[in-house]
């Protein structure tokens, strides 16, 4: 598929409903614009969701009043459409929209999330209210990054360039993470409607960006195509050793009881740090992370994913130890650099694995199978973390001793994972994909 073809000095792009486009810069490799317009999207959406993070988790604490466990509670249920999130991947592989499989659903996707942001901004400040409306946007939420994950993994596959993708992927998360952390903790003392509008407005500029940019050729579909396709893919899906087993290994990685919602009541109830220091050690987060997702896009050439998915799981889990001398602002800002860095290590192997493990022709169903798994395994060991801590008393430091053992003990699986995915360096041809 072709996000963007090429084009010659003066050309405009007609996209296939017969807008014109702006012109593209000629002599730009199509990898590197690919990689920009799915960097776009990744920006946008993510400085939306990191700038809204904090006031939203405040919003809960202090104007609803509940407790750690109350928090990764809600925080579990309405992230439910991320744990369905295949059901969008199936659809966007099988199912086009306006003679597309991507481009229409990102349009619509993103023109209707950035409205129910709006519309979370001003529904009434009730348990209710605010879990079936945030319900409803990450329903959205979840097509839209389905859509650009299916596209990042058949660019990468497309380029043998996975790894580097991923790299990109996360070092945006952390880029966006450098604004909006400390914006998010500006905005806590603001009123909630004001972030939420900013955060509307972020995916609203996106709708003309892949209106003009993304191209891809017509899908053609005859009555009953979608549903045999739908078969097609779920037969892949379900026969696919090396998905599941690359899905097992991210269960085994996040299921260690987590501590990012302890971490929040820890450093506002034990240590007093304020909204607007939290949010510059999401800046802090954000910068280190940056630095190790640029440093892992070369590594990634230099290392096979075995030895980089061993290591990582050693380094994180012993450098995880740290936080029990967090304590002061400046140990929580060394021990956050630390942690940003470590963190991103540990994540992006696993992201490389998801896109690797990926069927051909499957990609956005396949990509948010893996994505499922994380964020299902992840909301539920951060309820696990929490009530550990806020029902059965463990304190911070016990839950860190916890965490650190637990995914420790990965390392048994890593011998197992499947050669065909393991012992390929990025850039290494992929043998699932045909030249």
């Amino acid at each position: 598929m072709e996000v963007i073809p090429s084009v010659e000095e003066g050309e405009r792009l007609i996209p296939a409903d017969g807008e014109a486009a702006a012109p593209v810069k000629a002599g730009m490799p199509q990898a590197s614009r690919d990689a920009l317009l799915i960097g776009a999207g990744w920006v946008g959406t993510g400085l939306a969701m990191s700038m809204a993070e904090l006031p939203f988790k405040f919003l809960l604490k202090d104007r609803l009043h509940l407790d750690a466990d109350a928090t990764a509670g809600f925080m579990a249920i309405v992230n439910i459409p991320i744990y369905i999130k295949p059901l969008a991947g199936m659809l966007s592989d099988s199912l086009p929209i306006f003679g597309t499989r991507r481009r229409h659903y990102l349009i619509l996707s993103l023109l209707i999330g950035g409205l129910l942001w709006g519309v979370l901004g001003i529904v009434p400040r009730s348990f209710q209210s605010l879990l079936i409306t945030y319900l409803a946007l990450n329903a959205v939420l979840v097509m839209t990054s389905t859509v650009l994950g299916g596209l990042m993994v058949e660019v990468g596959k497309r380029d043998g360039t996975t790894g580097k993708l991923s790299a990109q992927r996360l070092g945006i998360v952390r880029i966006v993470g450098l604004v909006g952390g400390p914006l998010g903790g500006f905005m806590v003392k603001q009123a909630f409607v004001i972030t939420t509008l900013m955060a509307g407005a972020l995916h609203l500029a996106l709708v003309p960006v892949f209106w003009m940019f993304l191209r891809e050729p017509r899908a053609h579909q005859a009555p009953g195509e979608a549903l045999r396709e739908i078969g097609r893919q779920a037969r892949a899906l379900f026969a696919s050793r090396t998905l599941w087993s690359a899905a097992g290994l991210v269960v085994l990685v996040i299921a260690a009881p987590g501590f990012t919602t302890p971490l929040l009541y820890h450093q506002t109830n034990v240590l007093k740090f304020t909204p607007q220091f939290i949010g510059l050690l999401h800046a802090i987060t954000a910068v280190f992370g940056m630095l190790a997702a640029l440093l892992y896009s070369f590594i990634c050439r230099r290392f096979n994913l075995r030895t980089l998915l061993a290591l990582s799981i050693v380094v994180h889990a012993g450098l995880t130890l740290l936080y029990l001398f967090y304590r002061t602002p400046e140990s929580a800002m060394v021990i956050t650099a630390i942690e940003a860095m470590t963190l991103v290590f540990a994540l992006l192997p696993l992201y490389d694995l998801a896109a690797r493990a990926t069927p051909h022709g499957s990609e956005a169903l396949g990509y948010s199978l893996m994505m499922s798994v994380w964020n299902f395994t992840f909301n539920m060991s951060d309820v696990a973390g929490s009530k550990l801590y806020s029902k059965f008393g463990l304190t911070f430091n016990e839950l860190i001793w916890v965490n650190a053992g637990t995914t420790a003990l990965v390392l048994i699986a890593v011998p197992f994972l499947p050669a065909v995915l393991m012992n390929r360096r990025d850039g290494d041809p992929d043998p699932s994909v045909s030249h």
